[in-house]
C-alpha cells in the first residue's frame, strides 16, 4: 500500500543519511577537534566552511552520477562531503571558544592535553559540535530527496513522481515526509545533544 511504499522510502534515505552522516563526522571531528584544542587551522576551519556554503549541492551529486554511476556509496561519498563543512567548522569553533579558566583549571589539576579534551573541553564544547552534526542532518536529507531526479531514491522519488505525472497526491506525501524525517531527525539529535550536555552548562 501507499503507506508501506512511504516507510520503505524513508528507511532507505535513512539508511543514506546515517552512513553518509557517520563518514563525515569519522572524517571531520577528529581534525575539527585536534585543530580548536591547538588553537590552529583556523583558515582550513573557516575555508570548510566556506566551501561547504559555496558548493552546489545538486551539481557536486549530478556530477558524481555521471563520472561513476548512480548508486549507495557513490551518493553516501556525495553527501559525507557535503557534510563534512559544517561539522568540521563546528567542532573547531565550539573548542576554540571553551572557557580558557577551565582549561587552565584542568591543566593546574595534572590533566594530560588528551584528557583535558576528553574531559573538560569536548563536554563544554557539545551543543556547538552538536549544532553542527544537526545542520549536515538536515542538508543530507533535503539533498537526498532531491538526489531522486536521477536516480538516488529515496523519499524524493515521491515527488519527483508527482512532478512528472501530475500527481498531487504522491508530491504532497513526498514533501511531508521528507520535512518530517528532518524534523525528527533534528530532534532526535537535540535529545542527544541535551543528554551528552553537562547539566550545568545545560543551566
Amino acid at each position: 500500500g501507499g503507506t508501506s511504499q512511504v516507510l520503505d522510502l524513508a528507511a532507505k534515505q535513512l539508511e543514506v543519511t546515517v552512513l553518509a552522516l557517520g563518514v563525515a563526522i569519522l572524517l571531520a571531528l577528529p581534525i575539527g577537534l585536534v585543530l580548536g584544542h591547538y588553537g590552529r587551522g583556523e583558515f582550513l576551519a573557516v575555508s570548510a566552511g566556506n566551501a561547504g556554503r559555496a558548493i552546489p549541492e545538486l551539481a557536486l551529486i549530478a556530477l558524481m552520477a555521471a563520472a561513476i554511476g548512480v548508486g549507495l556509496v557513490n551518493l553516501v561519498v556525495a553527501l559525507a562531503i557535503l557534510g563534512i563543512p559544517p561539522i568540521l567548522t563546528n567542532a573547531y569553533v565550539g573548542i576554540k571558544q571553551v572557557d580558557r579558566a577551565s582549561v587552565e583549571a584542568a591543566r593546574g589539576m595534572g590533566m594530560r592535553p588528551w584528557q583535558r579534551l576528553w574531559r573538560v573541553e569536548i563536554p563544554l564544547a557539545v551543543p556547538v559540535i552538536m549544532a553542527g552534526v544537526r545542520v549536515a542532518v538536515v542538508i543530507n536529507i533535503g539533498i537526498t530527496a532531491i538526489a531522486a531526479y536521477i536516480g538516488a531514491g529515496g523519499l524524493g522519488t515521491l515527488i519527483s513522481r508527482g512532478i512528472s505525472q501530475t500527481d498531487q497526491r504522491q508530491l504532497v506525501a513526498g514533501a511531508l515526509a521528507v520535512s518530517l524525517l528532518a524534523i525528527v531527525a533534528d530532534y532526535a539529535l537535540l535529545w542527544m545533544q541535551r543528554r551528552l550536555t553537562p547539566a550545568g552548562v545545560r543551566a
